[in-house]
């Protein structure tokens, strides 16, 4: 009985901190990071046009940096050069906003975004937080609302 609390408090705890939101798809355009939902959601008038990889393998070269949000796939969107520039920001200026240092790992529904240089469309930025990461502190965002 022992082995099976002991087994299920395990998996709680590691399921706790690899919360992965798994339906959340991945896009990028002018090497910005969105999601799918927030572009057929907001900017459907401002496709040009669509290239759907299923998985990071799949990826070419010039892609190879965004394998680790691929899971589910990733849609490269060009955008029409007529429309009016999207809202973006480095992830580096929300951690500066929230007090933690330009280069701390920021999380995006789960997954890891290392490079604190990479930009973000603000379209994405539904909800943020600061977390403790394994004793560390760093800033969290969930880009869907709750339903």
């Amino acid at each position: 009985m022992k082995k099976l609390l002991y087994s299920f408090l395990l998996l709680s705890s590691v399921t706790l901190f690899a919360q992965k939101n798994a339906s959340t798809k991945f896009a990028v355009a002018d090497d910005i990071v969105g999601t799918v939902d927030m572009f057929t959601a907001n900017h459907k008038n401002a496709i040009q046009s669509t290239q759907t990889y299923k998985s990071a393998a799949e990826l070419p070269q010039n892609l190879k940096k965004y394998s680790f949000i691929a899971a589910n796939g990733l849609v490269v969107y060009k955008l029409k050069s007529e429309e009016g520039a999207i809202d973006r920001i480095p992830l580096s200026e929300l951690n500066v906003y929230y007090g933690l240092a330009k280069d701390t790992p920021v999380f995006i529904d789960g997954y890891e975004f290392k490079n604190s240089d990479t930009k973000v469309f603000g379209d994405i930025l539904n909800k943020m937080e600061v977390i403790d990461n394994h004793g560390a502190k760093a800033v969290s965002i969930t880009t869907a609302a709750k339903k």
